[in-house]
């Protein structure tokens, strides 16, 4: 279900913004090129900037990587996986910046920056009576990518619990809908929780240290095993010029990024290790007192009932 609710959205998604770029190109072609005079004035090579600018737009552009969370669903992941990636991730491209050279033909820096939504404002400005579409097409985007998020996301809980790494409950699969109900409901109140900060520019960054630092870890541990494993099993391989220059950019953007904004780093750091005490009382608690281990128990006995959920059982 999940899964046709998000080909549905993004299709809504794609065709909205397929209506920009063409609005937006024949804006263009009718000799409207005033926003694009001077168009790099006032930019900077400051790296520390450069680099929460490419945050900024790293978590525009989003999503290519999710598909990877939900590996176990696929068919045939080693031979539709990298296929899926290297198909998106170019159309993506394709397409936004074609919809933002469109936004920049219609509107000026200020426009822009001063605009709740962009696109609406696109709409106001050139679609007339048809301005009503892109409303209805932001909402529409925002709920397929909460769906997309949701549908992913909760899969990384749900796996680390699997592993041990997260509290049992949470590795629990309903039995009536066979998705990871606990999973997805400590994903919705997470989120819920991140809506507090009252700026998306200081949330974007707070992501984007702890995304990139765990990317890079990650980047930097299978090339440690390429080296030091050579022989074991491996679906997907690719030529080690690719994860080593990915792995530089990962130190760039860590780097600078705590260069730049030391104080949302800090914070995203202690929203990291808060993960600790979790652990440590939920997970290894084997040398804690009786008492809290039947807590535990009963805690998971609770979330299993609530939610009609079962550990997940697997054919050999």
């Amino acid at each position: 279900m999940a899964t046709k609710v998000q080909d549905l959205f993004t299709a809504a998604k794609v065709i909205a913004l397929i209506i920009i770029i063409i609005t937006g190109l024949v804006y263009l072609c009718m000799g409207n090129t005033e926003n694009f005079n001077n168009s790099f004035e006032g930019t900077t090579d400051d790296p520390k900037k450069i680099a929460l600018a490419v945050y900024g737009g790293l978590f525009a552009y989003g999503g290519w990587n999710y598909l990877n969370y939900v590996t176990e669903e696929l068919k045939d992941p080693a031979r539709n996986l990298p296929r899926a990636i290297a198909l998106s991730v170019p159309v993506v491209i394709l397409i936004y910046v074609l919809a933002n050279i469109a936004y920049f033909t219609a509107m000026s820096p200020e426009e822009l920056l001063i605009s709740k939504a962009v696109a609406v404002t696109f709409g106001q400005k050139l679609l007339g009576p048809m301005a009503w579409i892109m409303p209805i097409s932001v909402a529409l985007s925002t709920f397929g990518g909460v769906n997309g998020l949701l549908l992913t996301g909760s899969r990384i809980y749900f796996v680390g619990a699997r592993q041990g790494h997260l509290p049992d409950a949470i590795a629990m699969i309903s039995v009536k809908y066979r998705t990871p109900t606990p999973s997805l409901v400590l994903t919705c109140i997470l989120s819920l929780m991140y809506l507090l900060s009252p700026n998306i520019i200081t949330l974007i960054n707070y992501f984007s240290f702890v995304t990139w630092t765990s990317v890079g870890i990650s980047i930097a541990a299978l090339l440690y095993l390429r080296v030091y494993e050579p022989d074991r099993t491996r679906p997907i391989k690719v030529n080690l010029l690719l994860p080593i220059s990915f792995l530089i950019a990962c130190i760039f953007l860590v780097v600078m990024g705590i260069w730049a904004a030391p104080m949302d780093t800090l914070i995203g750091i202690i929203i990291t290790l808060s993960g600790v005490p979790v652990y440590l009382l939920f997970v290894y608690y084997q040398g804690l007192p009786k008492f809290w281990k039947d807590f535990v128990y009963i805690c998971t006995v609770y979330i299993q009932k609530l939610f009609v959920a079962v550990k997940e059982e697997k054919d050999d």
